[in-house]
C-alpha cells in the first residue's frame, strides 16, 4: 500500500475516533454526575444513621404554585416556590403535620414533592422525555389519596422507583388532580408497571379512570391534563 493512502486511512480513522468520543461525551458526562450524586446521597445517609436519623432513599422537595390561569411558561417557572426539603423519615413528619390539606388549598394551587435536583417542569432535564399518569377526584376524598401517594413515594414503594421523578397535587375549582410524572414515556413496559403499582397502592377502586400524558405533548399543547394519550 502507498504510503499516502496509508496516511489517508490512518488521518480518516483517527477522525472517526474523535467524533466518536465527541459524541460518547454527553453520556459519559451524565454517567459522571449520577454516580456523583449517588456517591452523595450514600453520604448524606450515613450522616444521618449516625445521627440516629432514619434516611430516606432519596432527599426530597416541596414546592408550591399559586397558578394563574392563562400564564406563559417563564411565568409559570418564576411561580413555582420551593417550599422545604427532607430526607429523613423524622424531618418528614415535620414537615407535613404543618402542610395544609387540600380542602384548604385556593384553587387554582399545585403542590409537587419531587427528588432533590429535579424540578417539577416539563423542560427539566429528567423529565423532558416522560411523561405523567393522571387521576382525577372528587374533593370530598382527594385528601385521602394524596396523602397515600406521599407516603408510597416518602417510603420508595414503587415500582420502577428510579424511573419516578414526583407526584403532583392540582386543586381545581370542580376536581382535585392527582398526577405521578416519570422520566421515560417511550418505555411501555415501565410505564404500564408504574401504573398498575399506583393503583395497587392506592387501592385504587375500578371505578377511576387513569389517564398518561407524555411531556412533550403538554409542550405542544400547552396543557396538563387535556388531550391525553392513553388511558386504563
Amino acid at each position: 500500500m502507498e504510503p499516502a493512502v496509508e496516511k489517508k486511512e490512518a488521518e480518516q480513522e483517527e477522525q472517526q475516533l474523535a467524533q466518536a468520543r465527541k459524541e460518547d461525551a454527553p453520556a459519559a458526562a451524565a454517567v459522571a454526575e449520577e454516580d456523583e450524586a449517588d456517591s452523595e446521597e450514600t453520604e448524606r445517609r450515613n450522616r444521618d444513621l449516625k445521627a440516629g436519623l432514619h434516611p430516606l432513599r432519596r432527599k426530597l422537595v416541596l414546592w408550591y404554585t399559586r397558578r394563574t390561569p392563562g400564564a406563559r411558561s417563564q411565568a409559570y417557572e418564576d411561580n413555582i416556590k420551593k417550599i422545604i426539603d427532607f430526607s429523613t423519615v423524622e424531618s418528614f413528619w415535620v414537615c407535613y403535620c404543618h402542610l395544609a390539606r387540600p380542602s384548604s388549598l385556593p384553587s387554582p394551587t399545585d403542590l409537587h414533592l419531587f427528588k432533590d435536583g429535579i424540578r417539577p417542569l416539563w423542560e427539566d432535564p429528567a423529565n423532558q422525555n416522560g411523561g405523567k399518569w393522571i387521576i382525577r377526584f372528587k374533593k370530598a376524598v382527594s385528601g385521602r389519596f394524596w396523602e397515600d401517594l406521599v407516603l408510597v413515594l416518602v417510603g420508595d414503594q414503587l415500582d420502577y422507583s428510579d424511573d419516578v421523578c414526583g407526584v403532583v397535587l392540582s386543586v381545581r375549582f370542580n376536581e382535585d388532580i392527582l398526577s405521578v410524572w416519570n422520566r421515560n414515556a417511550s418505555d411501555h413496559q415501565a410505564v404500564m408497571t408504574l401504573r398498575d403499582s399506583i393503583k395497587r397502592h392506592l387501592k385504587l377502586p375500578h371505578s377511576y379512570l387513569m389517564e398518561y400524558k407524555p411531556h412533550d405533548a403538554s409542550r405542544r399543547d400547552n396543557s396538563s391534563y387535556r388531550n391525553t394519550w392513553l388511558r386504563g
